[in-house]
C-alpha cells in the first residue's frame, strides 16, 4: 500500500513506516502533521486516483528532526574568458516518518478511524476548568486600555524618530505669534 503526496511542489511516493525527506517546513520535531494533498492511494485491490486530489484523504506523518541535505557545488564557467564561480548549496529539510494512510475517515493499515497526535497543551486546555477564562479576558482587557492611555500621553513628551511634521495645533500656534 502506498500513496503519492505533495508537498512544496514536489511529488513523493510514501508508505507506512518509510522515512521521508521534504523541503523544510516549519513544524516543531515530535509533532504530527497531516498532508492534505494527496493524489493517488493504491492498495494491493484497488487504486484511488484523485482529479487532482483524491477527497477525504490523508497521510499523517510525525517529524523526527531537521536537517540539512548533500552540499551541491554550482560552477558556471566560460571557455577562453578567465570566468569560473565556484558555489556550494545545502538544502534545509525536514524529515518525516509516515505513521497512516488515511480514506474516507479510515485507516487503510487497521481499518479503522485514525489516530490523531494531540498535544499536551490542549489536552491540558481541555480539562481544565473554564471559571479562569473570564479573568483572563479581563486582565487582557484592562492593559488595553491603560496602554493606549499612556500611548496618547506619550505622543505629547516623546518624539519619534521620524521627521517632524507640523500638526493642525503647531500651525495655530504659528499663526497667532505672526
Amino acid at each position: 500500500m502506498f500513496a503519492v503526496i505533495k508537498s512544496g511542489g514536489r511529488q513523493y511516493k510514501v508508505s507506512v513506516g518509510q522515512k521521508l525527506e521534504v523541503n523544510r517546513l516549519a513544524v516543531e520535531v515530535g509533532k504530527q502533521v497531516q498532508f492534505d494533498e494527496v493524489l493517488l492511494i493504491s492498495d494491493a485491490n484497488t487504486t484511488l486516483v484523485g482529479s487532482p486530489l483524491v477527497a477525504e484523504a490523508l497521510v499523517l506523518a510525525t517529524a523526527v528532526k531537521h536537517a540539512r541535505g548533500e552540499k551541491l557545488i554550482v560552477f558556471k564557467y566560460k571557455s577562453k574568458k578567465r570566468y569560473r564561480h565556484r558555489r556550494g548549496h545545502r538544502q534545509e529539510l525536514t524529515v518525516f516518518t509516515i505513521d497512516d494512510i488515511v480514506s474516507a475517515g479510515k485507516s487503510l493499515v487497521t481499518g479503522e478511524a485514525p489516530v490523531f497526535q494531540q498535544d499536551e497543551e490542549e489536552d491540558a486546555l481541555e480539562t481544565e476548568p473554564t471559571a479562569e477564562t473570564p479573568v483572563a479576558e479581563s486582565e487582557a482587557e484592562a492593559p488595553e486600555t491603560a496602554s493606549t492611555e499612556e500611548a496618547e500621553a506619550g505622543e505629547e513628551q516623546k518624539p519619534t524618530r521620524r521627521r517632524r511634521v507640523k500638526k493642525a495645533d503647531d500651525d495655530a500656534e504659528d499663526e497667532g505669534e505672526n
